[in-house]
C-alpha cells in the first residue's frame, strides 16, 4: 500500500490529512513529539488566547457602562490557572482523538522527534522510513526582527504573555498585526502603560482604510494606548530600568523607553531541526505551490503555519483535506487542484467586543479580480440593538458584483465575529442579495445585516 508519513500529527493541519486518510488504502506514520502534544492552536495559539482576552473583556465592558459602579481588577493569577486547565483538557481531547487513529491496523503513532536525511527519508529515534509521500505539519514559531540589540534584550513574546501571572507597569509593543491587536488591549487592560509601534499610516493593512483608522481612535481613546504611526524600529538596549529603543519617526530618530519590550512581531515556518538542509527544500517565499506541493519534491506536502501562506487555523484544517484529496489524486494518476481560499478571517481586536471580521473581498480586492463592485456601509450606531447591547460603535461593508452576486463583507463592531459565520454560508455560495430575505437574517444582530443587504438591493 502506499504509504505517506506525517511531521507534526498533534496539529491541526496533521490531523486533518490523517483523518482524511486513515479510511483509505494507505499506510499511515504519525510522527510527532509534543510534550504533552496538542498542536499550536490548542495550546499557544488561539484557544488560550482566547481565553485571557475573555478576562480582559469584562473589565473593559465592566467600566465602559456608566450604569455600573466600579471596576473590577483583573486576576492574573486566576487568568492562568483558569487556562490552563481548559488548555490541558483541550489538548488531552486532541491527543486521544490521534491515539485512536493508531489503533487501526494501517495507522502507526510514534511519539519522537523527526530528523529528514534526505528527500522523504525519515529518520524516528533508531528507525529510518522511507514513505511514498510525506506531510510536513510542524506549525510555526515566533518571529524575531532582525534589528540592532535585539539579542541581548530579555523581550516578552506573545507565548510568555498567555503564561504569565505578573506584568509589568509599561511596555513597547513591536508589532501591531493580529498578535498585536488582539495583546495590546488585553496588556492594558491589566495595567500596563502601552506604546504600540506601527510601520505604516494605520494597522490592518487588508481592510479598507476607515477599517484601520477606526481601531486607531478605539485603542487611544477606549484603552489608552499610544500609537506610534509611520514608525520603525533602528536598535533596542537594555538599561538599568528596563528597555531603550531606538526609532524613525516622520524622518525623525526618537528614543522610547519601557519597563519591558513585547515582540508581537508574527510567526515564521517551524523548521528548525528537522533537517531541511539534507533534503532539495529551501524555505522560501513561494516554497509551496497552492496544490500544497513543495516545489522541489512533489511528493511531500506542506500544510499549515510550515508553508508561510496564511497562518490561520481554519485555513490550515482546509489545506490538510486539499493535502489529502491531492496526495490520492496522484497515486491515482489523475491531476492534483490547488486550495483555493476565498479571504474568511477574524481578528479579535478590541478584546473580541470589536472584532474585525473579513470574508471574501473588499472593494479594492473585487476591483482587482476584474469585478466593478458595488459597494454599501453601515454604521453600527444606525442599529438598536447595539445601543441596547451599550456597543454602538463600529460599521459594517457589503460588496457586491453588478449582478447581484455577494463577493465579500468586512464588519468591525460587536458581535462581528458571530456575523461572519452567515456571511461565509452568503458568500463562499454565491448568493444573489436580491434573493437574499430582508429581515431577520440573523438572530443576533439582525439590522446591521437587513440595512446592508437593503441598500445594496437599492444600487443594483
Amino acid at each position: 500500500m502506499t504509504h505517506v508519513a506525517i511531521i507534526g500529527a498533534y496539529g491541526s493541519a496533521g490531523v486533518a490529512v490523517a483523518q482524511s486518510l486513515a479510511d483509505e488504502a494507505v499506510d499511515l506514520t504519525l510522527v510527532d513529539d509534543g510534550e504533552p502534544g496538542g498542536g499550536l492552536c490548542i495550546l499557544r495559539g488561539c484557544m488560550p488566547s482566547k481565553e485571557v482576552l475573555s478576562a480582559a473583556a469584562h473589565r473593559f465592558q465592566a467600566r465602559h457602562d456608566d450604569r455600573l459602579s466600579g471596576v473590577p481588577e483583573v486576576n492574573l493569577d486566576r487568568v492562568v490557572e483558569t487556562k490552563d486547565v481548559h488548555i490541558s483538557n483541550f489538548a488531552k481531547h486532541r491527543r486521544e482523538a490521534v491515539h485512536r487513529l493508531a489503533k487501526r491496523e494501517n495507522v502507526e503513532f510514534i511519539h519522537d522527534t523527526a530528523t529528514l536525511l534526505g528527500d522523504r527519508v525519515v529518520e524516528v529515534g533508531d528507525r529510518t522510513i522511507e514513505p511514498d509521500y510525506l506531510v510536513i505539519a510542524t506549525g510555526s514559531t515566533v518571529n524575531v526582527p532582525d534589528i540592532e540589540g535585539i539579542d541581548e534584550v530579555d523581550f516578552w513574546t506573545s507565548d510568555d504573555v498567555l503564561d504569565t501571572p505578573s506584568l509589568p507597569d509599561s511596555g513597547i509593543v513591536m508589532g501591531f498585526g493580529v498578535i498585536g491587536l488582539e495583546l495590546a488591549p488585553y496588556l492594558s487592560e491589566c495595567g500596563v502603560s502601552v506604546t504600540v509601534i506601527e510601520h505604516d499610516a494605520r494597522p490592518l493593512d487588508d481592510a479598507p482604510a476607515e477599517y484601520g483608522d477606526w481601531i486607531l481612535d478605539l485603542y487611544r481613546n477606549q484603552f489608552d494606548i499610544e500609537i506610534l504611526t509611520h514608525t520603525h524600529e533602528q536598535s533596542v538596549e537594555q538599561t538599568a530600568e528596563g528597555v531603550r529603543l531606538t526609532v524613525e519617526r516622520d524622518g525623525e530618530e526618537e528614543i522610547i523607553e519601557a519597563d519591558d519590550l513585547f515582540v508581537f512581531t508574527g510567526r515564521r515556518p517551524n523548521v528548525d531541526g528537522l533537517g531541511l538542509e539534507n533534503t532539495s527544500l529551501t524555505v522560501e517565499r513561494g516554497w509551496v505551490s497552492e496544490t500544497m506541493q513543495a516545489v522541489e519534491d512533489e511528493r511531500t506536502y506542506v500544510v499549515g503555519d510550515a508553508n508561510d501562506k496564511e497562518p490561520l487555523l481554519h485555513v490550515a484544517k482546509e489545506q490538510g483535506f486539499k493535502a489529502a484529496e491531492n496526495i490520492l489524486a496522484d497515486r491515482a494518476g489523475e491531476p492534483v487542484e490547488a486550495y483555493e481560499n476565498y479571504r474568511h478571517l477574524v481578528v479579535f481586536s478590541g478584546l473580541g467586543v470589536y472584532p474585525y471580521a473579513r470574508v471574501g473581498h473588499t472593494e479594492k480586492s473585487a476591483r482587482e479580480a476584474g469585478f466593478d463592485p458595488i459597494t454599501v456601509t453601515r454604521e453600527a450606531s444606525s442599529d438598536g440593538v447595539f445601543k441596547t447591547k451599550n456597543h454602538p460603535e463600529g460599521t459594517a461593508s457589503l460588496v457586491c458584483a453588478r449582478d447581484g452576486t455577494v463577493l465579500g463583507y468586512q464588519g468591525l463592531h460587536y458581535h462581528a465575529d458571530v456575523m461572519a459565520k452567515t456571511m461565509q454560508v452568503v458568500v463562499a455560495n454565491e448568493m444573489d442579495v436580491r434573493t437574499l430575505p430582508d429581515r431577520a437574517y440573523h438572530p443576533t444582530t439582525p439590522e446591521i445585516l437587513d440595512g446592508l443587504f437593503r441598500a445594496a438591493k437599492d444600487d443594483l
